[in-house]
């Protein structure tokens, strides 16, 4: 995927593309071309003041300025009902930077509110899809980043209206392809109806080879004509979603309350079952944890969730609010320590400008507080975050029911819901179910062949001195260190497959110490007594290929039982309606787990999926069980439907 930013020129105050060769929206007033064009063809108003649904989609071929996406969600806060989503999805090749986004939307005061809240959330826009969270969850912005016609394809969802937008074909024809009119027909269905500026032979032709009924109105300012139109599909409309919106979850750590929140936030009750007293006593119970994104650089499925699930995680800490306490976004340094990590980090500079940054020593150890003696690569908005306080923090709302001291012993399915069996039979009941208590999710006959490993790690607690006292951001190498919290700064982690005890070892104490020498050398010589070290030992849930398991459950006793051909549309797979997982982390909680439970929260629902359909298919729950039934190819095209 190409990325870089645009290139503007500014005439009379109104921006304009260098490359194109043309504007961001008309000079006579950009406002009301895009209540004109966009919301008013769309029949949006009176679309929404009679919305029945739960949710509505507006999908967008160019975000340019963001003018489109703010007219449309002060609309939909006039209009639309109080417990209904908006789900805007908009492609943009070339994203605008951060300076030249507020000068331009600084010309619409009437819609500052608006603009302030997108400003803030987009500074770390970069060669990613973005999902932004606007009135507490009410309206979502999933931004995709590239070209149209590369990012529809991998979009997963249904869109109730199109925006065409972009700039004219005659000077970006690369977008109007008869390609994009077919992927626009794709994520269309019979109510689905689009607007556009523009009124070009080839643009009317292409739609309506597509599908689509297509009609001509008087074009807006020194535009002649518009075009505007409605997808004709023998294809049912969309149905209204399930009344019972329930939902249990099963583990309190960070996968489970990042699920809780993800379906409470879209009007669910919901049953959190924990088997300890309280929530995160597990792998998600340590003091702190690391937030920040592994990034090995290109486009494979774990530097695209490092990536994405950071950004993620970033934009729900900002949605939930946690006190500085608990949360500190301090930064972090990631040490070239070798010569891999040094080419890693260099690759990743190259390639995340806008998030990531190259710092000598010298700036490496202002920015710490202490002696660095590498290169490295410093993450302003990573730090460290209390799991603990993020998993209450995330389980606040009235309708999570907390139903702790419960252990989950079996699941089952009783006509159209699903019960949870403990030793007091049936605890709870509801029409989903999201298994999120890691390797423990092996014991349920239904999830037994989602593949995952015990894996131990303990961190050491190192009592904080004068000379630790003035490190300031976390350091990171094959293992990381904290600045003092509570008195003391967390090391670690060791890493021992297959192991499940928790017990605190003197052994692990001395390997962390051992990796301190290469974190800050001038630490390691503070001469701690061993046996004295405080410590916490946890098992963390992983898989082989390094990738959490989120997604929907399949039927495998049915499908060893009627194996299915190896292009076998996924619809017709046996799956397990409403029962979902979200396991094995590993130490990567914080960032993974939330955008997990976002991924599952829009299945569910039926809503756009907030990532491509190469990462669902990587993310799978089923990938190992298939791979071991022959049905390699289908693992890797499951979510593609």
């Amino acid at each position: 995927m190409t990325y870089k930013h645009a290139q503007l020129e500014w005439h009379e105050n109104q921006p304009y593309s260098s490359e194109f060769g043309d504007i961001y929206f008309s000079s006579d007033s950009g406002l009301d071309e895009t209540q004109y064009v966009f919301l008013a063809h769309n029949q949006l108003k009176t679309r929404w003041e009679n919305l029945k649904e739960d949710h509505f989609t507006i999908a967008e071929t160019g975000f340019g300025t963001g003018l489109n996406f703010l007219c449309t969600w002060k609309l939909w806060r006039e209009t639309a009902p109080p417990c209904a989503r908006l789900h805007f999805i908009s492609t943009e090749k070339c994203p605008l930077n951060i300076d030249d986004l507020q000068k331009a939307l600084s010309l619409w005061t009437s819609l500052s509110e608006f603009s302030d809240a997108l400003i803030n959330q987009y500074q770390l826009v970069s060669k990613a899809w973005h999902r932004l969270m606007f009135d507490d969850g009410r309206v979502m912005l999933t931004l995709l980043i590239g070209d149209a016609n590369a990012s529809l394809p991998k979009f997963k969802g249904a869109v109730d209206a199109w925006f065409l937008d972009g700039f004219s074909p005659a000077k970006n024809p690369s977008m109007w392809q008869n390609s994009l009119f077919e992927e626009v027909a794709n994520h269309s269905r019979s109510e689905t109806t689009f607007a556009t500026f523009t009124s070009a032979g080839d643009i009317r032709r292409g739609l309506q080879n597509a599908g689509f009924q297509v009609s001509k109105a008087p074009g807006f300012g020194k535009k002649r004509e518009m075009l505007f139109g409605q997808y004709q599909s023998s294809a049912q409309n969309k149905q209204n979603q399930n009344n019972n919106k329930t939902v249990i979850v099963i583990g309190g750590g960070l996968a489970g309350a990042a699920s809780a929140e993800a379906m409470v936030r879209r009007g669910y009750k919901v049953t959190l079952i924990e088997r300890h007293s309280s929530l995160a006593q597990e792998a998600s119970g340590n003091p702190l944890g690391v937030l920040y994104p592994r990034l090995t650089g290109g486009e494979t499925a774990l530097n695209t969730l490092a990536l994405q699930g950071f950004l993620y995680t970033l934009g729900l800490l900002n949605h939930i609010k946690i006190n500085d306490e608990n949360y500190q976004q301090c930064g972090v340094l990631q040490l070239a320590f070798n010569e891999r990590e040094r080419k890693r980090i260099a690759s990743v500079i190259n390639e995340y400008p806008e998030l990531v940054h190259e710092v000598n020593k010298i700036t490496a150890s202002k920015l710490s507080g202490i002696s660095i003696e590498h290169e490295c690569m410093f993450i302003p908005q990573a730090g460290w975050l209390n799991p603990a306080a993020f998993c209450e923090a995330l389980t606040k709302h009235t309708n999570i029911k907390k139903q702790t001291n419960t252990e989950a012993l079996s699941i089952d399915k009783i006509s159209q819901s699903w019960q949870v069996l403990s030793q007091r039979g049936v605890v709870a009941e509801a029409s989903n179910l999201i298994i999120a208590n890691a390797t423990d999710a092996q014991n349920f006959m239904q999830t037994g062949h989602c593949e995952m490993q015990s894996v131990r790690g303990q961190i050491t607690l190192l009592p904080a001195t004068l000379t630790s006292k003035t490190l300031k951001t976390v350091i990171c190498t094959d293992g990381y260190l904290s600045p003092a919290r509570q008195g003391q700064h967390c090391l670690g982690a060791t890493f021992l497959p297959n192991d499940n005890n928790t017990d605190i070892r003197e052994a692990e104490h001395i390997s962390n110490l051992n990796m301190l020498k290469s974190l800050a050398p001038d630490l390691s010589n503070t001469g701690y007594d061993v046996q004295a070290l405080q410590g916490r030992a946890s098992i963390r849930a992983t898989t082989s290929d390094y990738l959490p398991l989120a997604g929907t459950v399949l039927d495998i006793t049915q499908l060893k039982e009627s194996p299915p051909r190896y292009n076998a549309p996924p619809d017709n797979l046996p799956w397990l309606e409403g029962l979902y997982i979200n396991a094995g982390h590993g130490a990567k909680g914080l960032v993974n787990a939330p955008l997990c439970a976002e991924i599952i929260a829009s299945f569910i629902c039926k809503e756009p999926a907030p990532v491509d359909c190469t990462l669902l298919s990587a993310l799978d729950p089923n990938r190992f069980a298939l791979r071991e039934l022959g049905l390699k190819r289908l693992a890797q095209t499951i979510q593609n439907n």
